[in-house]
């Protein structure tokens, strides 16, 4: 072979290796090719939320869920969690809006809002699920089906400033005194559950009299559960109704207010449910599981609000009755009619309310 046909050959093999290369056919488009897949990899589900994160929609304030969110962690540390804490008025609209584009984002709720569940469970958006730990816990649902569980028993009370009023009041009807005048609070019921439960329930006791002479003596609407807690502590109210837990939160802090609670006992399940469809389904029901377990529970009796287990001991200060004897004392309802009752019922106070004297 000539030097000219092998200078020829030469540059052949050179051009058609260059060809390869820029081709892809070299090692540094196969190294770019296996980085692809981790793009990718933690992508929105069907719901639109992380894939790999539960994520829980509550109206639990902060020093309530906070320590159980990060208990179940510790015992699942193989799944990641978050949640949102607003007000259940708020949190229904969220998920309202998100079910109008095809995308409920949490797939737990857990509100204090009982016509809430009623309602979902009635448009078919929960997941039936019987917990194995069921037969552990105090059920305040006659109807229950597995759509939904009792978390707590949620309890209110009236509280009062003590630098305002030094007696504690013992009775509904203390209310209506003169040191009370112009000076006591409820939250908004539509934007608390637990407002609205409350209001439903002394409605049912004492009727639409015992809020016309609130209103008569100066009460008023306030915000949400923890705004008239905050407004009694500072002293713009000398008194208001209120959520357990979140006034004892208050107390451990300094606050200057006092709970007491009137024979008739005001007792508002916290339900908690799966939202059906979500691609997290085993890691949804292990929540589940866990927030009705001995240790969560534990967590809840902590705070000063009912548990849903009679083998969770409630400390002494809070005062408060154990699982089945809070639902003996406590004001009857029939949760149906409350869900069918319940624009009615919030219209008809806002007008009490807002009426002015």
């Amino acid at each position: 072979m000539s030097k000219k046909t092998s200078l020829w050959a030469l540059l052949l093999v050179l051009l058609v290796t260059m060809l390869m290369a820029g081709c892809g056919g070299g090692g540094g488009e196969k190294k770019e090719a296996a980085k692809e897949p981790a793009k990718t990899e933690v992508k929105a589900d069907a719901k639109g939320g992380d894939s790999k994160k539960l994520i829980v929609y509550t109206s639990m304030k902060e020093s309530l869920i906070k320590g159980i969110v990060e208990g179940f962690k510790a015992k699942n540390p193989g799944i990641d969690i978050d949640y949102q804490s607003a007000g259940a008025g708020k949190l229904m609209a969220k998920i309202a809006a998100e079910r109008q584009s095809g995308k409920i984002l949490a797939d737990i709720i857990w509100t204090s809002e009982v016509p809430d569940f009623y309602k979902m469970k009635s448009e078919g958006i929960l997941e039936v699920y019987k917990s194995p730990v069921l037969p552990e816990i105090v059920n305040p649902f006659p109807d229950y089906d597995g759509s939904f569980h009792a978390a707590r028993l949620g309890t209110l009370g009236i509280i009062v400033n003590t630098d305002k009023i030094k007696e504690l009041p013992t009775q509904w009807s203390d209310l209506l005194k003169p040191e009370y005048k112009n000076g006591f609070g409820v939250a908004d019921p539509a934007l608390s559950g637990t407002a609205y439960m409350s209001i439903a329930l002394l409605e049912k006791q004492f009727g639409w009299e015992f809020f016309e002479k609130i209103k008569a003596n100066g009460g008023r609407i306030g915000k949400g559960s923890g705004q008239v807690i905050d407004d009694t502590a500072s002293g713009e109210l000398c008194s208001s109704l209120a959520v357990d837990y979140i006034t004892n939160d208050k107390i451990k802090k300094g606050a200057h207010i006092k709970m007491s609670y009137p024979p008739e006992l005001l007792v508002v399940p916290s339900p908690v449910a799966i939202f059906k469809g979500t691609a997290k389904l085993d890691a949804a029901k292990k929540f589940i599981d866990y927030l009705l377990g001995k240790e969560a529970q534990a967590k809840i009796a902590l705070e000063g609000t009912i548990p849903v287990r009679e083998d969770v001991e409630i400390p002494k200060e809070f005062q408060l009755p154990a699982p089945k004897a809070a639902l003996e004392k406590s004001i009857k309802i029939n949760y149906l009619e409350v869900v069918d009752s319940k624009e009615a019922i919030v219209k008809k106070f806002s007008e009490i309310m807002q009426t002015k004297k």
